[in-house]
């Protein structure tokens, strides 16, 4: 089954492993990257997986929140491939 996840972040000092929790997020699959801490991926990953494949890369004061997102429609935002994401999304 195919998921498509919302996952922000925040990381909180000390730490801000932002290089291996962008890594962590990309390796699920399919992403765009919409602002600084907010990823939209299609996954096979369920979100408590997502979670935990994250959450490897946070420390134990940083916030997660990985939401499935069952659809959706995405418009203009600061030029994603909106085509593209959005045939991602209906993806099976």
């Amino acid at each position: 089954m195919a998921y498509n996840l919302f996952i922000a972040y925040d990381l909180i000092n000390p730490g801000q492993n932002y290089e291996q929790v962008k890594d962590r997020i990309k390796e699920l699959g399919q992403y765009y990257h919409f602002q600084l801490s907010l990823f939209y991926v299609h996954t096979t990953f369920t979100p408590g997986d997502a979670w935990n494949h994250i959450s490897k890369a946070l420390d134990a004061n940083d916030r997660l929140a990985v939401i499935n997102a069952a659809s959706g429609i995405v418009s203009n935002w600061d030029y994603p491939p909106v085509d593209a994401i959005n045939a991602i999304w209906n993806t099976p």
